[in-house]
């Protein structure tokens, strides 16, 4: 068996729901998958001694799991006062609306088409909501609306599907950009370099112990991904679909479908640069 602090990130092991940080508690959501993992990551955030408690990615539709996020809050003492999207996938943003009802916040994302009131987030924003402080910083690339929550006091970020807890993300073409996604890469390491950021609370998947470490791994491999896709149209491979087959072999083909997103993003980075 593989220690974990020997894998990318050092993932946390044990149980993924609970406390996280200080300030941070995960509710896994029932929907396990291939491509969500264990299942969707809720996060509920507050200050330890304040009563208002944020809500990040309600999760799918499911009335059970909702239910359960608003029970864990009001065991803990606190009352959910927001609720805030990391990017509009469903198995993230789907249940937002329900959860909206059930705990009667606004929505709160860049996305204006998943806001529920009358403010959004944008770049720069700070929720200051029961004092914590949550900074937003933009990262698309997974998808175009996709934002991290950079939570100072606990040394964390909040990055939805732009980093997961084990493995590595699909740039959704064609709404998801490769040159983007390498952008956020870049802007979540300044974090960890300059803001001092050491974990990662993912939107699926293990906590991070190692932010820095994760970071340069996703960096690196979308490095040798480019590569060999490169490599690959080079060789006479000329569709997404040969490309695929040809770079992703040693993955599980029911990951396939989801594979070719990022390969005709990485076909788009290329043809962008004059590469192919």
């Amino acid at each position: 068996m593989t220690d974990a602090a020997a894998l990318p990130g050092q993932p946390r092991g044990g149980v993924l729901s609970g406390a996280a940080t200080a300030r941070a508690y995960c509710v896994l959501a029932p929907n396990p998958s291939a491509m969500t993992l264990d299942g969707t990551n809720t996060w509920i955030v507050a200050e330890p001694d304040s009563d208002l408690a944020v809500v990040i990615d309600p999760g799918p539709l499911d009335e059970s799991h909702l239910k359960a996020v608003v029970e864990t809050a009001e065991q803990a003492g606190k009352r959910v006062a927001l609720t805030l999207l990391t990017h509009g996938h469903p198995d993230h943003a789907e249940g937002a609306a329900r959860f909206a009802e059930l705990t009667r916040t606004p929505v709160r994302a860049l996305d204006p088409a998943l806001r529920l009131g009358d403010e959004g987030l944008a770049a720069g924003d700070v929720i200051t909501t029961g004092g914590l402080e949550l900074r937003v910083v933009p990262t698309p690339g997974h998808t175009a609306d996709s934002l991290s929550f950079h939570l100072p006091a606990d040394a964390a970020v909040l990055t939805g599907d732009t980093i997961l807890g084990r493995g590595t993300t699909v740039v959704a073409h064609p709404d998801g950009r490769l040159g983007d996604y390498l952008d956020s890469l870049r802007l979540l390491r300044s974090l960890t370099v300059d803001d001092g950021v050491t974990t990662v609370l993912p939107g699926h998947g293990p906590v991070l112990n190692d932010a820095q470490g994760a970071v340069e791994f996703y960096l690196a491999h979308r490095a040798k991904r480019l590569a060999q896709v490169e490599t690959a149209v080079e060789a006479g491979h000329r569709t997404a679909a040969d490309v695929v087959a040809h770079v992703y072999a040693d993955v599980d083909r029911s990951l396939w479908p989801a594979a070719e997103l990022s390969v005709r993003a990485q076909l788009d980075y290329l043809g962008e640069h004059g590469l192919v």
